[in-house]
């Protein structure tokens, strides 16, 4: 396993993080039992970098981590948690729900418990909390990790112009040390601002959904809509804008041309495409059985060639946004045919 450090800290973590979305997911993921031979998988493969949140399954993914943690060395494990979404029964009522102080310091005090350890390693605001100052936010996570409750602190989700001012307003206190973002062949949004941000902010990139969703690794045929029982379809309402579309069937096509070409499974060539970006330090992948954490696993250790990479990001290239245009055109009107960064 190969192990990258996060942001501008001594803390290392594998490169492939396990993703838990699916522990305890009812209709589309797996059950204690199985999850905790995921987990234990996992660690023996050298993992040791786990990603969960309290809204995954109704709290259930905590729970289970919990349970398994019971058994294990907590100091092998880099835990990974998130707030901001309402919970339980509680979750129609005034302050059950965003980064304010108050449901920052009970959400991570309810995850504590699910989890059962005395502290989070990585504890993320889920998303922007629009009517909460941001000062209060990282007073906030600065105070869980004064009283050791929390190690560092990430955002999830988070314009880069947010997670800056963030970081940018917390002299002397926490800063974001990380960003979780959708990172993958289809969905490239991040590179013009998100990734160059978190490389000027000494902050690491945690890439979730490498796969988008399934459809870069041939899984998914084109169709009006995914087949009962798949993840995708469970998950419709996020994932189907997000991937289920024609360009995103362009450019698994794309992969499967290279792939096939090169000899190279499909899926290592999308999650590696991500990983050799130096920004990432980590991709989530979440399964739900122990062979498809095998399968991801055994291609941790493995980096795509350089050439292929290459020609990844020429081949699914995004439009460019009226910013690169407009840069691109300045640069080259004021400096012609110099060299310029």
């Amino acid at each position: 396993m190969k192990y990258r450090y996060l942001g501008n800290t001594g803390l290392p973590v594998a490169r492939i993080a396990l993703g838990t979305m699916t522990f305890g997911a009812a209709g589309w993921g797996c059950d204690e039992a199985t999850a905790h031979r995921i987990l234990a998988a996992y660690l023996d493969a050298g993992g040791n970098f786990v990603d969960t949140a309290d809204v995954y399954a109704n709290n259930e993914s905590e729970r289970i981590i919990g349970s398994f943690l019971d058994g294990t060395n907590r100091d092998r494990l880099v835990i990974a948690s998130k707030c901001y979404f309402p919970q339980g029964e509680w979750a129609g009522f005034p302050g059950c729900t965003g980064l304010s102080r108050k449901h920052i310091m009970s959400a991570c005090e309810a995850s504590l418990k699910r989890l059962r350890t005395d502290h989070i390693d990585l504890y993320y605001a889920h998303a922007y909390d629009p009517n909460t100052p941001l000062d209060e936010t990282m007073i906030a996570l600065d105070l869980l990790i004064q009283q050791g409750k929390i190690r560092y602190a990430g955002c999830s989700n988070f314009y880069a112009w947010q997670f800056t001012l963030a970081n940018a307003n917390a002299s002397g206190r926490a800063r974001f040390v990380c960003g979780q973002h959708m990172y993958n062949l289809v969905r490239r949004d991040i590179e013009r601002e998100v990734i160059p941000a978190c490389e000027a902010q000494k902050m690491s990139v945690v890439a979730w959904s490498p796969l988008a969703g399934g459809v870069l690794t041939g899984k998914y045929h084109r169709a009006e809509s995914p087949q009962p029982g798949t993840r995708l379809h469970h998950r419709s309402a996020l994932d189907v804008p997000r991937f289920w579309h024609d360009a995103g069937f362009r450019t698994a096509e794309i992969v499967a041309r290279i792939a096939d070409r090169e000899g190279l499974d499909r899926a290592f060539v999308a999650l590696s495409w991500v990983i050799a970006n130096p920004a990432v330090a980590s991709v989530i992948t979440g399964v739900r059985t122990v062979e498809q954490m095998q399968s991801n696993l055994a291609i941790a250790d493995q980096d795509l060639p350089p050439e292929v990479y290459r020609e990844l990001c020429t081949q699914t290239e995004p439009e460019e946004g009226y910013l690169e245009q407009n840069r691109r055109h300045n640069v080259e009107a004021a400096f012609g045919s110099f060299e310029v960064g």
